[in-house]
């Protein structure tokens, strides 16, 4: 079964400038999701999708491939990570190449490993898709609003339960997504009617939007890996 591997990396990001090669810990942190797919051995090619020539660089000596640029239409601030898919397997497509199964990977996940690509490309024997998934660390069902300075409780019916007796849940971790590669096609997206989740603890998941979250994932990347 032919998979890829393929790392969305455009050069336009706003908040946090030049972030897919940015330093982490002494390497740019694209690096960190290049390496873990490699190592992971699961990939017929890892590739990196990027508009800009510095990151395709940058890409390439850490191993990955740059076969073709990523186009203007899905490098802008509306396209979805769906659309540079689609793209990039149409391309592939035009080259003669094609994949049974693919692996959206994105730039900015130091904590990926090879061992959690491996354990989510497992379980596509059983679904279609697989990504990785966090638990909410407070019990959403006893969220609370605040509207003109009053607090409320969005799900009052939850007002005296237990936190233990809730049921968990979950939100999207936004480190990788395995699908094979027809059935995103037909459905035209990574979380479609038969998709699983490979759930991670939350000392390996952190957003990357702000440079306080960056110091964040920092702290806890050295924690993981007994750093100093």
């Amino acid at each position: 079964m032919s998979s890829v591997a393929i790392i969305p990396a455009r050069g336009g990001s706003k908040r946090i400038p030049h972030k897919n090669i940015k330093d982490f810990l002494g390497k740019p942190i694209i690096a960190y999701s290049i390496e873990a797919a490699l190592e992971s051995g699961l990939f017929d090619e890892v590739m990196v999708s990027t508009d800009d020539a510095e990151i395709a660089s940058v890409a390439s000596c850490y191993g990955a491939s740059v076969p073709f640029k990523r186009s203007a239409q899905t490098a802008n601030d509306y396209a979805t990570t769906a659309d540079v898919i689609r793209e990039v397997m149409d391309c592939y497509r035009k080259s003669g190449k094609s994949f049974d199964v693919l692996c959206c990977l994105y730039s900015t996940a130091p904590f990926v490993t090879q061992y959690n690509l491996k354990e989510a490309f497992s379980k596509l024997g059983e679904f279609d898709s697989v990504f990785t998934v966090v638990r909410y660390s407070y019990p959403v069902q006893r969220s609370l609003n605040v509207r003109d300075g009053k607090v409320g409780m969005n799900y009052p019916q939850f007002k005296d339960s237990r936190s233990q007796d809730l049921e968990a849940t979950y939100h999207d971790a936004g480190q990788f997504y395995f699908a094979r590669t027809e059935t995103f096609l037909k459905e035209k997206t990574l979380w479609g009617s038969n998709t699983g989740a490979l759930i991670l603890p939350e000392l390996q998941v952190q957003d990357l939007d702000t440079e306080t979250d960056w110091k964040l994932a920092e702290m806890k990347y050295k924690l993981l890996h007994n750093l100093t």
